[in-house]
């Protein structure tokens, strides 16, 4: 399990999950809400995870350079920024053009 996920899993729950899962669901918003296309989220979650990796090394000395904690906190924080980009963009379809499309569960639309 520490290979996978680097030295702690509190610092994986408290580092990765939380603090920067949050900062990556906001970055799928934003993505959505400037109607931006989707694959921006996909370069802005690997440096998002670079970054994550340099705050576990430089605040719980962690390995820096460790590829397969850097490649689960990058699924991790895509599928969080894919979640937001998601839930929005469904928001913005809904609200933007409401004669044409309605709300289809959390993350979709359909045509009325």
């Amino acid at each position: 399990m520490n290979a996978i996920l680097g030295e702690s899993i509190g610092v994986f729950i408290g580092l990765t999950v939380i603090l920067t899962g949050g900062c990556a669901f906001l970055m799928g918003q934003a993505i959505a809400g400037t109607w931006r296309p989707y694959w921006q989220v996909v370069p802005y979650s690997l440096l998002l995870a670079a970054a994550n990796r340099f705050l576990a090394y430089a605040l719980f000395q962690e390995q820096l350079l460790a590829v397969l904690p850097y490649l689960v906190s990058t699924a991790v924080l895509w599928g969080l920024a894919t979640l937001g980009y998601r839930i929005t963009l469904a928001d913005l379809m809904v609200h933007q053009y409401p004669w044409l499309y309605e709300r289809n569960g959390l993350l979709g639309w359909r045509e009325k």
